[in-house]
């Protein structure tokens, strides 16, 4: 078959796994991709290479293909993402010191968002000041934290200062005392348990289950010039996360991501997100199974109401106006079209609908869909908030502040 090359930024997340994985094992090779991956530092850099064509695509924050075509950012490009790079992955860190407050005000040490997120209410409100970093501001990390945050009583920007990090600094960050805690994906809260003595207070999948962290993010008109190339990336991705989703290539996947060109990192912390057996810190192990979904509760499918609900935070947080032409906008990012295109070939399950609530599935369950069935996993908020992207601006408006 002959190849088409393409070239992929990425940062140095395990999340990039299957972007990864789709070069590693040849499975875009078999697709017809000759896929050339190019490290970054940034997401800053990701977002500003991508803008000007030095990536054909990106490993790219959900919200970020949003921000650009928004005019958020500082090279204002329409983007979209037709494929997503799994569920979960996120963890929000704290210094021992902080978690030493934490435990004292009744924190479990169970990774519970809830009662994690009232007891940091509680040393907040005991006068102690508070920064935490993030890894950009449009990013699924700000928003989840900032959501974690104001449901627990914590006014983000008044009771806690944010500022923003690249991944790789935070564990180092939080070692020399220059933040408190952060929210990022994996491997850097367990580095930042394995070198920092910090501990992991809760994680994504206890803050909204079920819920999407990284795309494959382009310029939309990259993607109008080449459906061919976007089809294939797509199947590739798609196939790299069955692939990853089996245990018995866990082991096989933390060696490759481990690697210099990669993650950098030691194997075992690189393997502990792909089997869900946290590390959370003193030694505690926690068995998180859904901490990172792969393939399962059709991971890589690009629900429009999930860019909504991104949307509805960007708002929330004084970042865009609220209208219905910003929405449409919003949504029209997400492009669940092309992810249906380019997985009729192999006659994939395929969700039935571009949209579906968050905040109302509390066991597995079985969803409308297309050529096959399909089941997804529980999708509860943490506080009990139910998002209907067909309320959404009546979602938007019952976000009050604390």
């Amino acid at each position: 078959m002959p190849t088409a090359h393409l070239t992929a930024g990425f940062l140095p997340l395990l999340d990039s796994v299957l972007l990864v994985l789709a070069r590693e094992k040849g499975i875009a090779e078999a697709q017809g991709l000759d896929l050339h991956l190019v490290r970054e530092t940034s997401w800053a850099n990701i977002r500003d290479r991508a803008a000007i064509g030095h990536f054909d695509i990106a490993q790219m924050l959900a919200p970020m293909p949003l921000a650009a075509s928004l005019g958020l950012t500082p090279i204002a490009t329409p983007m979209i993402a037709p494929v997503v790079l799994g569920l979960g992955n996120n963890a929000i860190t704290v210094s021992a010191d902080l978690w030493t407050a934490m435990a004292d005000q009744g924190a479990p040490g169970d990774l519970a968002a809830g009662p994690a997120g009232a007891a940091l209410a509680r040393v907040v409100a005991a006068g102690r000041k508070l920064r935490f970093g993030v890894v950009h501001q449009t990013s699924s990390h700000n928003y989840e934290l900032r959501y974690w945050l104001a449901a627990s009583g914590i006014m983000p920007d008044r009771d806690i200062e944010i500022v923003v990090l690249p991944p790789p600094l935070l564990p180092d960050a939080l070692g020399a005392g220059g933040i408190d805690g952060y929210c990022v994906g994996e491997p850097w809260n367990s580095i930042g348990v394995a070198t920092k003595g910090a501990q992991i207070a809760t994680v994504k999948a206890s803050i909204w289950q079920s819920s999407p962290d990284k795309v494959i993010g382009m310029r939309a008109t990259w993607a109008e010039e080449n459906p061919e190339l976007v089809s294939a990336m797509v199947r590739a991705i798609y196939l790299a996360g069955i692939w990853c989703a089996d245990p018995a290539n866990h082991a096989e996947a933390a060696r490759i991501m481990a690697a210099p060109a990669y993650l950098n990192a030691d194997e075992a912390i690189v393997a502990r997100a792909l089997t869900g057996m946290l590390d959370i810190g003193g030694g505690t192990v926690r068995h998180v199974p859904d901490y990172f979904i792969p393939h399962a509760s059709a991971a890589n499918f690009p629900w429009k109401s999930h860019a909504l609900w991104y949307y509805s935070q960007m708002v929330r947080w004084g970042e865009v106006s609220a209208s219905p032409a910003h929405a449409e906008i919003a949504a029209a990012c997400f492009r669940s079209d092309l992810y249906r295109m380019a997985l009729a070939p192999l006659g994939a399950a395929v969700p039935a609908s571009d949209y579906k609530t968050d905040g109302t599935r509390q066991t597995a369950g079985p969803i409308a869909a297309h050529d096959g069935s399909l089941t997804m996993g529980p999708d509860l908020f943490f506080d009990g908030r139910v998002y209907d992207p067909d309320a959404l601006d009546a979602y938007i408006a019952s976000q009050r502040q604390p």
